[in-house]
């Protein structure tokens, strides 16, 4: 199975995001991961498209969106336009997942769903032939530095026994919230392929070591 880290930029430091980007791109992580916030779905505001340009043109790493906003639908198209390679929209912030799927894949990206601590996996069954990418949060959406979720672990395994049983091995499940090295190994052993990692990157003496640490865990 693949192991990707995915360095989220939320924790990098903006007044040195080039500087970052640039490490990453040099680094063994495969994906960036931009974790893009509302206020509304979530209790916090990160940052759209204006950001998205310098972070495309600093790096050739596969982009890695994940919004966390509400009717994403009016803004999915956007974002592969600014340079996503996968965008992720939340399960609970629309009533309209078959238009978001269907967009995103028609303006060239690849799909993800992304689901909170307290969303059961078996809601995407009915999505999973249709799907790239699974997120699952491993903390509460919003915020970095949370503790990690446990119960992340079982919907893993849910997760890939499903997509096993069904045939759909090419579909990535990713994980979000509080992974290190210390938890990026029971993680891999339970189906995922893709963790993202904030602080425990970029708050890390060598951020580039962190993530050899987490891809040899």
């Amino acid at each position: 199975m693949k192991r990707i880290i995915a360095p989220s930029v939320l924790s990098a430091d903006f007044g040195n995001l080039e500087r970052d980007i640039k490490m990453l791109d040099a680094s063994q992580a495969e994906w960036v991961h931009i974790d893009v916030m509302d206020g509304v779905f979530v209790p916090n505001i990160s940052f759209g498209f204006p950001v998205m340009k310098p972070i495309r043109k600093a790096t050739s790493k596969v982009l890695d969106v994940h919004l966390m906003i509400t009717e994403p639908e009016k803004y999915v198209a956007r974002f592969v336009e600014a340079g996503a390679d996968y965008v992720t929209f939340h399960y609970e912030a629309t009533e309209k997942i078959q238009e978001c799927i269907d967009l995103i894949r028609k303006a060239g990206a690849k799909v993800g769903i992304s689901i909170k601590p307290g969303t059961e996996p078996n809601v995407l069954d009915e999505w999973l032939d249709q799907l790239d990418l699974i997120l699952v949060m491993s903390v509460e959406p919003g915020f970095g530095g949370q503790k990690f979720m446990p119960s992340s672990i079982a919907k893993c395994e849910y997760l890939d026994a499903k997509r096993r049983e069904r045939g759909l091995n090419d579909i990535i499940i990713e994980v979000d919230g509080g992974i290190s090295a210390a938890n990026s190994r029971l993680l891999f052993d339970a189906g995922a392929e893709a963790l993202v990692a904030g602080s425990s990157v970029f708050g890390a003496e060598s951020p580039e070591q962190a993530i050899i640490d987490m891809l040899n865990s």
